[in-house]
C-alpha cells in the first residue's frame, strides 16, 4: 500500500512521521477515558467528603470545569501543530526559551512517571491482597511493581498498536468497575436505602470557611481529572488529528465528569460522611451496603489492579512520546529520538523512562516512612497545573503565528481563565500539605541541573533558536 503523499497528509490534518498512526476517533476516545479515570476516583471520594461533607460532588464539578477550560486550549494548540511533545512543544513554539522550554518538559514527565510508578506500587500491593498472600513485606510489593514496570515497557516497546489494545481492555474493565458502582447505587436507591437529604449538606471540618474548603477538596479532586492532556503527546500515532482531537477530548472529559459525579452523589448518599472519611476504600463500603453478601472484597483488589495498571501504562505511553518530541526539536539529546525502524516505536525514550520509573520504584520506598508515597499523588496534580498555567498562556502568546491549515481555536475568555484558575489552585492557600511543595521543589532542582547537562549535551547548537521548523531542518528536515 503507498504511502500518503505531504498533500495527502496535509487534507487529513496529518504531518509525515516515523511514528506508526493507529489511533482512531473510538481507540482515542478510549484512552482519553481510560487515563482519567485511573485510579483517582477510588480512594478520592471519601478525602473530598471529609472536606466538604455531603456535597462531595461540588469539588468534582469544579475540577471538571477548570479540565474543560484548559483542554479547550489543548485542542487549538493540538490541532494548530499536530506533533508529538504536547506542553513542551507549544512553550518552546510560544517563547523560544529553551530553559523554560525543558522545565516544562521535565515537570511534565516527572507527572506521568511520578504516577506510573505509584501506579506499579498499587498493581503490586493489591495483587498480593486479592491472591490472598497476607502479610507480605514492603520489598516483596516492590519487587512484584518492578516486574510490572518491566511488562509495561516490553508493551510499549512491542508497539503502538500493541499498548493501545492494552489500553482498550483495561479501560473497559476500570469503566466497568465505576459504572457497577453506579448501577449499585440506583439498586440501593429503589431499595429505600440511600438518603438524598446528605448530598445537600455542606460540613467543613474546623473553621473553614465554605470558600477555603471547597478549594482545597478541588485541589484533592483534581487529581482525579489530570490524564486528557497525556492524549496530546499521542498526535502523531492518531489518525487525522486535527478533526479527532475536539470531538474526541470534550467527549472523553465530559463521560468522566458525569461519572464521578454520580459516584459522589451516591457514595454520600448510600455511606454517611464520616464513614467514608475514614476510608482508604470509600466505593468499596458503598457496595457493602447497597449489596450485602456481594464479595466485593474479593473483587474490589482486581478492579483495582486494571485501573492502575492502565494509569501506569498511559503515563508510560505519555512520558517516552514527550521526550521523544523535544529530542527532535532539539531540546532534549539526539539519542532520545531513536525509533525502531521495525516497530516504529521510540525505543531510546521508552527505555530511558523505564529506568527513572524503577529508579523512583525503590527511591519512595526508602522513604515510605516520611509519608512520600502519600503525597506523589497531590504533587502530580500540583506539578500539572503549573503546566496548564504556561499552556493557557502559550495560547494567546501563539495567536500571532498562522498556520495553513484550519485548526480549532479557543473561545479567547477560556485561556484567560484558564491561567487565573490554575494559576490559583497552585497556591498555598488551597490547603494542600507542604510535602507536595517539597517534593516538586526537590524535582524541579533536578530538572535545572540536568538543563545544563542538556545544554552542555547539544553544544554547539545555539539554544537561541526559537523557531521549530527551523531546528527540525537543521536536522534534516521534519520525519
Amino acid at each position: 500500500m503507498s504511502q500518503p503523499t505531504a498533500e495527502g497528509h496535509a487534507a487529513l490534518g496529518e504531518e509525515p512521521t516515523e511514528l506508526k498512526r493507529v489511533m482512531g476517533p473510538k481507540l482515542l476516545l478510549l484512552f482519553i477515558v481510560g487515563d482519567i479515570l485511573g485510579t483517582g476516583v477510588y480512594a478520592l471520594t471519601g478525602q473530598v467528603a471529609a472536606e466538604v461533607g455531603g456535597a462531595a460532588w461540588a469539588p468534582f464539578i469544579v475540577a471538571f470545569v477548570i479540565a474543560l477550560i484548559t483542554a479547550f486550549s489543548y485542542l487549538e494548540l493540538v490541532t494548530k501543530y499536530p506533533r508529538a511533545a504536547g506542553a513542551a512543544l507549544y512553550t518552546h513554539k510560544a517563547f523560544g526559551i529553551h530553559f523554560l522550554t525543558f522545565i516544562v518538559c521535565f515537570t511534565v514527565m516527572c507527572s506521568g512517571i511520578t504516577s506510573a510508578s505509584t501506579a506499579a506500587r498499587a498493581v503490586g500491593s493489591n495483587l498480593l491482597v486479592g491472591l490472598g498472600i497476607d502479610g507480605a513485606g514492603t520489598w516483596t510489593v516492590v519487587a512484584v511493581a518492578l516486574v510490572f514496570m518491566a511488562l509495561v515497557a516490553l508493551v510499549n516497546l512491542r508497539g503502538v498498536g500493541e499498548s493501545v489494545k492494552a489500553n482498550i481492555v483495561l479501560t473497559l474493565v476500570e469503566l466497568s468497575g465505576l459504572l457497577f458502582i453506579i448501577l449499585a447505587g440506583i439498586f440501593a436507591a429503589f431499595g429505600g436505602q440511600a438518603d438524598f437529604s446528605r448530598v445537600t449538606v455542606f460540613e467543613s471540618p474546623g473553621d473553614k470557611s465554605a470558600f477555603l474548603a471547597v478549594t482545597a477538596a478541588t485541589a484533592l479532586a483534581f487529581f482525579a481529572m489530570v490524564g486528557f492532556e497525556d492524549a496530546v503527546n499521542m498526535a502523531e500515532e492518531t489518525h487525522d488529528p486535527v478533526k479527532n482531537f475536539p470531538r474526541m477530548m470534550i467527549a472523553g472529559i465530559s463521560i468522566t465528569g458525569v461519572i464521578y459525579v454520580l459516584v459522589a452523589v451516591f457514595t454520600v448518599a448510600i455511606v454517611p460522611v464520616g464513614e467514608l472519611g475514614a476510608s482508604d476504600t470509600p466505593l468499596t463500603l458503598v457496595v457493602e451496603r447497597a449489596l450485602p453478601g456481594f464479595p466485593i472484597g474479593a473483587v474490589f483488589p482486581f478492579i483495582t489492579i486494571f485501573a492502575v495498571a492502565n494509569s501506569a501504562l498511559i503515563n508510560m505511553l505519555m512520558a517516552s512520546r514527550l521526550l521523544y518530541g523535544m529530542a527532535k526539536q532539539r531540546v532534549l539529546p539526539r539519542f532520545l529520538g531513536r525509533v525502531s525502524p521495525r516497530r516504529q516505536t521510540p525505543t531510546a525514550a521508552i527505555l530511558f523512562t523505564t529506568v527513572i520509573a524503577l529508579g523512583l520504584i525503590v527511591l519512595v520506598t526508602l522513604q515510605e516512612e516520611n509519608g512520600v508515597i502519600a503525597a506523589l499523588g497531590g504533587t502530580t496534580s500540583l506539578l500539572l497545573l503549573a503546566v496548564f498555567t504556561i499552556v493557557n498562556v502559550a495560547v494567546l502568546k501563539l495567536r500571532s503565528d498562522i498556520v495553513d491549515r484550519k485548526h480549532f481555536v479557543a473561545p479567547t475568555i477560556l485561556p484567560i481563565l484558564g491561567a487565573l484558575l490554575c494559576a490559583f489552585f497552585v497556591g498555598p492557600w488551597t490547603g494542600r500539605d507542604p510535602l507536595q511543595y517539597q517534593i516538586a521543589g526537590w524535582l524541579l532542582l533536578i530538572g535545572v541541573l540536568l538543563w545544563f547537562v542538556t545544554w552542555a549535551f547539544n553544544r554547539p547548537d545555539p539554544t537561541e533558536i526559537t523557531d521549530i521548523e527551523a531546528l527540525s531542518e537543521r536536522e534534516g528536515g521534519v520525519n
